[in-house]
């Protein structure tokens, strides 16, 4: 989410009548400011969006043919995502400015899953994941009391805390281990660079450069690497110039134990997509979120996540980097976004493009990766701040992390468990999110707490009592 700056800013521009075109959903800024916009907006999301492909081709053991692939299908997918939720499709879609892309969440189940019983396996869960998801969107209203902040920063702090040796890994070369250059100077100075970089530009650059400060570290890394003769072009030259991803690459299979993870980190993950459409909605247009939105946006989550699996890629969400951008540039028209989603679908049509990208040496990666997993905890940490934190709190926080830092250390304890049970072991996060949802639902809760899921709904129905009374029913979305 954005700094209270930057909604304070929302504000003043919410009051300007100058500004009042570019902070309504429908409205189309002109050409001149809505291609540039839509650019900012591919380029705050670039980053994150190609990231989870690679780390996952490198888990499979992917040629650099299957990683360009890879990388190919996330962009088409992401464009073809975020096209749904701007323009949507009868109750599917937002239809306001949300960036779609390839989700960092699932990457701690799915390694772990990949890596032991195969990338299909992985596709079958999240096609699964994704129709629990649409359903979950469809009756929203009902469960929303479900969605505990301990329960969600929980997990989100344990995503960045289990992707942080991924980072580790890359900065030093990746792979394996067994490289003769792992670990060298070269590479972790390389990585270092990177980070310097990207922790320089989000520290003091402001604006858009501030939102897309991953990439610039990366195009710096990248530039430097090519500097100091440390990339082949060689994926680049073996690519085509124009290709279409085929559906069912690697096909798909359904084992009950990666189903189940996939739709357990799912469940929370759509605790995120609601965050990021209630800040767009409050910091950009000054109003709740209508129930519409928040069970379309929900319901897109879904469809965008099985169609994903179609094209061999992972889950599919909501970027929360764009979400800060609109609340930064008060521009919320769903129209912007779409252009930016046009982009990346034509980017997705490119394997040059996706090749480009492969050749990126990995400590480049690793430099970005550092910066982009630790934030994750950081943001895990910022939702578990704003929880009371009361005795009750702490011993679900307490309870939860253990399991989800202790378990992957120990995978003695899921090789003697039987297959399913301990194959959902291995990852850590979902046991840890089990055992923290189970507990927040048992453990008897303070009577300031009982009452405060009543207080929100009354408070929902009276944001929603507010638009027809405005004149707007609560299900219009326009």
């Amino acid at each position: 989410m954005a700094d209270h700056d930057d909604n304070r800013g929302g504000a003043a521009g919410a009051a300007d009548p100058s500004a009042a075109t570019v902070r309504d959903p429908d409205v189309t800024p002109p050409l001149s400011r809505a291609i540039p916009l839509g650019i900012q907006h591919v380029m705050a999301m670039f980053a994150g969006n190609i990231t989870p492909p690679i780390i996952i081709a490198g888990v499979i053991g992917a040629t650099t043919g299957e990683q360009t692939f890879l990388i190919q299908v996330a962009l088409l997918v992401a464009g073809l995502a975020t096209l749904l939720q701007t323009v949507g499709a009868g109750p599917v879609g937002a239809r306001l400015p949300i960036v779609q892309g390839t989700s960092f969440g699932f990457l701690p189940v799915a390694l772990p899953l990949a890596g032991s019983v195969g990338l299909p396996a992985v596709l079958g869960a999240s096609f699964i994941a994704g129709l629990f998801q649409v359903g979950l969107g469809a009756i929203l209203k009902k469960i929303r009391h479900w969605f505990s902040p301990v329960v969600t920063g929980i997990v989100v702090l344990l995503i960045g805390i289990s992707l942080m040796p991924v980072g580790i890994n890359y900065a030093a070369g990746g792979g394996d281990g067994s490289a003769p250059d792992y670990a060298s100077p070269e590479n972790l100075g390389l990585a270092l660079f990177v980070l310097c970089v990207t922790v320089t530009v989000h520290q003091f650059a402001k604006g858009f450069w501030k939102a897309a400060s991953v990439l610039a570290g990366l195009a710096s890394g990248y530039l430097v690497a090519i500097l100091f003769g440390m990339v082949s072009f060689e994926p680049v030259a073996e690519a085509a110039w124009f290709a279409f991803p085929r559906p069912f690459v690697y096909g798909m299979e359904f084992q009950p134990g990666a189903i189940i993870g996939m739709v357990l980190i799912m469940f929370v993950v759509g605790l995120e997509t609601i965050g990021n459409i209630s800040a767009i909605t409050e910091g950009a247009c000054q109003r709740p979120a209508r129930e519409r939105e928040l069970s379309g946006g929900v319901m897109a989550d879904g469809v965008a996540t099985s169609f994903a699996a179609v094209f061999n890629t992972l889950p599919n969400t909501a970027f929360a980097q764009n979400v800060g951008l609109v609340t930064l540039t008060g521009v919320v028209s769903r129209h912007v976004v779409t252009f930016g989603a046009l982009l990346l679908i034509a980017m997705g049509l490119l394997p040059k493009l996706g090749g480009l990208v492969s050749a990126m040496p990995a400590p480049v990666l690793g430099g970005a990766g550092v910066v982009m997993f630790g934030m994750i905890a950081s943001a895990g940490l910022k939702i578990l701040h704003r929880c009371e934190l009361d005795q009750r709190d702490m011993l679900i926080i307490a309870v939860a992390v253990a399991l989800g830092v202790g378990l992957p250390q120990t995978e003695e304890i899921a090789d003697t468990l039987p297959g399913q049970v301990g194959l959902l072991m291995k990852s850590g996060l979902v046991p840890a999110a089990a055992a923290a949802l189970f507990l927040d639902g048992i453990l008897p809760r303070s009577a300031a707490k009982a009452a405060a899921p009543e207080v929100a709904q009354t408070n929902d129905e009276a944001a929603q009592a507010g638009d027809h009374e405005a004149g707007k029913a609560p299900g219009d979305a326009r």
